[in-house]
């Protein structure tokens, strides 16, 4: 299928909601932890290939301030994975820089231990960033990002009147990577779940069935294909388009 792909229009930003996991398990009669056990495989897959395709920017969304309220030894259970999963060396063998988003704070101290060290490791890798949403919430990096503005009016910092929406990107956690080209979700949901909800404004939606543990390749392409067969117009007519307008 990667000759069917237009690889001048590769979306340089893909965000994932990676969904299904559990369900997978379940329909082979495992644990719900199994199903996200295969899930960290799918991850290895799809970085790889998003490195080869020339993507810059992979956002996965991997725990939810919701899924706090999950059984606690699933949650336990998804805390070793990130741990064992930040000993891969799939970013250095892909040369991709490791970021991470969230309230990090709530997170179990070895846990954070460990993602700040995975990012100072990776820091001078430079074929693309992942970026993985854990503990995240928008609704809450809108919320913090609205307190630390009016805490700067408050101190004087920053103007009302200067506030815009470059003033908001700025204060989002997501402040060092462009908004997506491409929302992808598995696992047979459509809904955006409280994910990225500014930043997603104009990036393409792709909603598929299939579990993320069943996630490849090939229905990256799709995925990607479906993408390049649409004009991205941002409000302009699709005559202003074709004309070049700015």
């Amino acid at each position: 299928m990667t000759a069917e792909l237009d690889m001048t229009r590769i979306p340089q930003h893909i965000a994932i909601i990676m969904d299904g996991n559990g369900r997978w398990a379940m329909e082979r009669g495992k644990e719900r932890t199994y199903g996200h056990q295969a899930g960290v495989e799918a991850v290895r897959c799809i970085t790889s290939e998003c490195t080869r395709l020339g993507v810059k920017f992979l956002t996965l969304y991997t725990f939810s301030t919701e899924n706090w309220n999950r059984p606690d030894d699933e949650v336990a259970a998804l805390m070793g994975l990130v741990l064992t999963s930040l000993e891969d060396q799939i970013f250095m063998k892909n040369n991709v820089r490791f970021r991470v988003i969230g309230d990090l704070e709530r997170l179990p101290e070895v846990v954070q231990k460990k993602l700040r060290e995975t990012e100072e490791h990776t820091a001078k890798n430079d074929a693309m960033t992942m970026v993985v949403a854990l503990s995240y919430s928008s609704k809450l990096e809108i919320v913090r990002a609205m307190q630390k503005m009016a805490q700067e009016v408050k101190d004087g910092s920053l103007s009302v009147d200067a506030i815009d929406e470059k003033t908001v990107d700025q204060h989002l956690w997501t402040n060092f990577m462009p908004d997506p080209d491409l929302l992808i979700r598995t696992g047979g949901e459509v809904r955006i779940s409280n994910y990225l909800l500014w930043q997603i404004a104009y990036s393409e939606l792709y909603f598929c069935d299939t579990y993320w543990p069943d996630f490849n390749e090939e229905e990256l392409h799709k995925a990607i294909k479906s993408f390049q067969s649409r004009q991205r117009r941002y409000g302009k007519t699709e005559a202003q388009v074709e004309a070049g307008e700015k």
